[in-house]
């Protein structure tokens, strides 16, 4: 399966390292802003966002929280440079934060919690069907047990 890696970051250079290193696995979308990528999620099914943390105009934890109230299944993944841990626990512990890494990164530990997020993705992605699955069944069961008693009656 093809995913689609939306990676947010205000420097130009971060953004094409990140696109080459994942372009011939995934499809990569790009934005240099929080604004930017919350257009690309408008524009594209996303299933993993790479934000940086600091960012003019709106943080990379503040993209996430805006970036989760649309796209709740997307798993979101925060660059830090700078470790303001308050921030970042409350961002995993709240469920806005899949994981965070930090600058600089090594590419092959990137790889890696890129694939284990998608995972993470399919996860959610199998939960949700399924609980759709069991609210159409459940409707369906309502509905039947309702003509069932009106049968009766």
């Amino acid at each position: 399966m093809s995913y689609k890696i939306l990676v947010v970051d205000d420097e130009a250079a971060n953004l094409r390292i990140l696109e080459r290193l994942f372009r011939t696995q995934y499809t990569v979308v790009t934005a240099g802003s929080g604004v930017e990528g919350l257009e690309m999620l408008n524009r594209h099914d996303i299933a993993l966002i790479i934000s940086d943390q600091r960012m003019p105009g709106m943080t990379g934890i503040e993209f996430l929280k805006r970036a989760a109230e649309t796209r709740p299944q997307t798993v979101r993944i925060i660059l830090t440079g700078y470790t303001d841990v308050n921030a970042l626990v409350e961002a995993i512990n709240s469920g806005v934060v899949y994981k965070y890494a930090t600058k600089p990164w090594v590419n092959e530990d990137l790889k890696q919690t890129v694939i284990r997020a998608l995972q993470h993705y399919e996860t959610i992605k199998r939960q949700y069907e399924l609980q759709m699955r069991n609210q159409r069944l459940e409707t369906r069961l309502k509905a039947s047990i309702e003509g069932f008693a009106k049968i009766a009656a």
